[in-house]
């Protein structure tokens, strides 16, 4: 695997134990991680089990990220011989160093999609992403296969690419049961107990997620129900700019910042979970929520129109319309009813979601039909 996920590095990370069950799977699994010299992180090829080993790039800087990872991608393949899969978690810089490690070795190439980089808010976002467009149109037609997270992305792949891949969708995992049988810890109404509705969003505070978008939402919401709340739980580059657009609007008693947190008992405890983002490939935290019997307002993104359908289990609105959001939630504010009705669609919609050993066999599926 070619990753950008430090956290691997992390001992006790979620992302770490994800990739030790995955090396159930496999005879061997090898993951080669951006990073730059003297940074943070294990020693080369350190064992996180008794048959997952990480690599850290240990690059000069960050134009060596590709090079590096390619470099030791192709050298554990050639020392380790036998039957290789490169598998890369995205199609920009990993897909490029998994598609000239690949090369190297004669092994087939799976990418990664999680990210819809078709939507036109992902090429708006940064300069860098018009690179990454077309650096992932470059690789997905020289790739053995594609792993999609989403029908949104598939559809996009299949009407923007001539030459493509087999494809399959496999979602990011969320445990379900897990999140409807976790004990509510911290209650969002007794913690906040000046608001008699609470709107949660969670999320890395960047530009895509749009938080902008939310607080001026909450602007004519506050207007028409002032005791209204939006309660927001991430951190990220915005922050400090979110905050003042917050105060600006006169909005510092009705918007709380709070930092990272388990979010298990935030779903089941808020009136509705708010998502604003500009473009997502799937929406993690969308599912979450629906697992905790939270009603979801979401952009029309990731799994908007899949899983989550307007009007039956949530409210989807047009991406960056701060108006059709705010008309949202204060349509959930005034209506308990509908706020139910929409928490139990949403729980008969979850009951076909795989459990993990179903997930893992999926994934394991996805690689041998790759390798073939």
């Amino acid at each position: 695997m070619i990753s950008t996920d430090r956290k691997i590095f992390e001992e006790n990370s979620e992302v770490r134990r994800r990739m030790i069950e995955y090396g159930i799977l496999v005879e061997e699994l090898h993951i080669v991680i951006f990073s730059r010299k003297n940074s943070p992180g294990p020693g080369f090829g350190l064992g996180i089990s008794e048959n997952v080993f990480i690599y850290p790039t240990n690059s000069p800087s960050r134009w060596f990220y590709v090079f590096d990872a390619a470099k030791i991608g192709a050298k554990i393949i050639k020392n380790a011989g036998g039957d290789f899969l490169v598998s890369a978690q995205d199609s920009f810089e990993a897909g490029l160093a998994g598609y000239f490690a690949a090369r190297r070795a004669g092994a087939p190439l799976q990418l990664q999609v999680h990210t819809d980089f078709l939507s036109p808010y992902f090429k708006k976002a940064f300069l860098l992403n018009r690179f990454r467009v077309a650096l992932a149109k470059f690789l997905i037609p020289r790739a053995s296969c594609v792993r999609v997270v989403s029908l949104r992305i598939k559809n996009s792949l299949a009407a923007a690419i001539r030459r493509l891949p087999p494809v399959s969708v496999l979602p990011v995992f969320v445990d379900v049961e897990k999140i409807k049988n976790a004990p509510i810890g911290e209650n969002l109404h007794r913690k906040y107990p000046q608001f008699d509705f609470i709107v949660l969003a969670a999320g890395r505070l960047t530009k895509e997620k749009n938080i902008e978008m939310a607080i001026g939402a909450m602007r004519g919401v506050v207007r028409r129900h002032p005791k209204a709340g939006l309660v927001i739980i991430g951190s990220g580059p915005e922050q400090r700019k979110l905050e003042r657009k917050a105060r600006k609007a006169n909005l510092e008693n009705n918007i709380v910042f709070e930092g990272w947190t388990d979010l298990a008992s935030y779903y089941k405890t808020a009136d509705l979970f708010l998502l604003t983002s500009n473009y997502e490939g799937y929406g993690r935290t969308v599912v979450e929520a629906m697992a905790a019997n939270c009603p979801v307002v979401m952009t029309d993104v990731g799994v908007a129109g899949e899983i989550i359908k307007d009007g039956y289990n949530g409210i989807v609105v047009p991406v960056g319309n701060a108006q059709k959001t705010e008309e949202a939630i204060l349509k959930l504010a005034g209506d308990k009813e509908l706020r139910l009705n929409l928490a139990l669609s949403a729980e008969n919609a979850l009951a076909c979601f795989p459990g993990k050993d179903e997930y893992l066999k999926q994934m394991k599926n996805g690689w041998e039909n790759c390798s073939r």
